[in-house]
């Protein structure tokens, strides 16, 4: 089987980062870490600077999913996420594991 990189997973990412995992601005992960308090925990640094989690990044990834992929209101998403969240959680881990396993097949289809 050929060599895969293992993904090396920080312990703190920038804003930066994060913006940039998702392709939006900065501006938005703030919004968001501002209207989510509860779920978004950044900690900062002696400068200031925003440090998220890969808990938090977890937690962005479902708000993401929830506005721009699903079309949510964003109270519509508090309310979802407050409501259900474990139920929420699942459903977005299937569907994560079900996009890494076709990714995985696709990889072997180029192979043969």
């Amino acid at each position: 089987m050929p060599y895969k990189e293992v993904k090396i997973e920080k312990m703190f990412y920038s804003i930066g980062e994060v913006a940039d995992m998702f392709g939006v601005n900065t501006s938005l992960i703030r919004f968001w870490a501002n209207t989510f308090p509860d779920i978004i925990k950044p900690q900062k640094n002696k400068k200031g600077n925003r440090l998220f989690t890969p808990d938090d990044v977890a937690n962005i990834k479902l708000i993401y999913h929830l506005v721009k992929e699903k079309g949510m209101t964003l109270e519509g998403a508090k309310k979802r996420i407050k409501g259900n969240k474990d139920g929420e959680d699942k459903s977005f881990e299937v569907i994560e594991s079900l996009k890494s396993v076709r990714e995985l097949l696709l990889e072997i289809k180029e192979m043969l």
